[in-house]
């Protein structure tokens, strides 16, 4: 279980979620994105229209629906959805009052598979672009985090508050808690400051960070507009293939840890 985090906005965090999750179904892994943030630009980019999202994260949360009741089925064959409202936005205060309030995903996620319903080989949460209990509720429940960062002059400065984030969270809430990968994203390949970013990221956080560079590429941009992936909007483009590669990847070190 994987949740895709970053406290700043605009770094690709959603556009990961939704290729990442999309590249590992489309090799035969069964795949299923769970939208923790408000905005629900997941959910909107995968082709869920907001009248569709009868049971959505907020209800899973609160406890007033089942995680396998508000699993909707998506085009990409073999990926499904737990879909976000703007409802969830009030969910931080509401939250504040309930037993186990760090714990409600993770729950949710373990009645699920007690029940012995179907089981996904990955499981992604897409997080908001902040620290709150939502975020903190997608680390409990995951077992590592993959962390999009854009390469740009404040990218290790965001990043040392992230670290900092998972490092309370492992001491406090979910001692298994560790870093799948870090994935630096919108490289542009013919500006310097890119290539300067990317050499001080690998120099500070060494093998923590894939091989794979997702460029900047506008037919990434311009899929969420037209509600699919951009693997299937356009697969041939580079960031389309760059988010193959990095499902690659991901499936390597997963493989690697299990058998750790």
């Amino acid at each position: 279980m994987l949740v895709i985090a970053n406290q700043k906005g605009g770094v690709g965090k959603t556009t990961t979620a939704i290729n990442l999750g999309t590249a590992l179904a489309a090799v035969g892994e069964p795949t299923l994105l769970i939208d923790i943030d408000p905005q629900g630009n997941a959910s909107t980019g995968l082709g869920i229209p907001r009248s569709e999202r009868k049971l959505p994260t907020y209800d899973v949360l609160m406890g007033q629906a089942k995680l396998a009741d508000a699993i909707v089925p998506t085009r990409i064959p073999k990926l499904s959805l737990v879909p976000s409202t703007v409802d969830l936005s009030g969910a931080e205060l509401e939250l504040i009052d309930l037993e186990r309030r760090n714990n409600r995903l993770k729950d949710a996620l373990a009645e699920y598979s007690a029940h012995g319903s179907s089981q996904f080989s990955y499981v992604l949460i897409d997080c908001p672009p902040s620290l709150t209990l939502l975020t903190v509720n997608a680390m409990v429940a995951a077992d590592s985090v993959v962390v999009p960062l854009q390469c740009e002059f404040f990218a290790l400065e965001g990043l040392s508050q992230l670290l900092k984030t998972i490092d309370l969270v492992r001491a406090n809430l979910n001692a298994s808690l560790e870093i799948q990968g870090i994935v630096l994203t919108m490289f542009d390949k013919r500006n310097k400051l890119s290539d300067q970013v990317a050499a001080d990221v690998r120099e500070n956080m060494g093998t923590m960070v894939y091989n794979t560079v997702i460029p900047r590429n506008v037919r990434i941009s311009e899929a969420p507009s037209h509600g699919l992936p951009a693997l299937v909007y356009d697969l041939r483009c580079p960031g389309s293939q760059a988010y193959i590669k990095l499902a690659g990847e991901l499936i390597q070190r997963e493989r690697m840890r299990a058998a750790a």
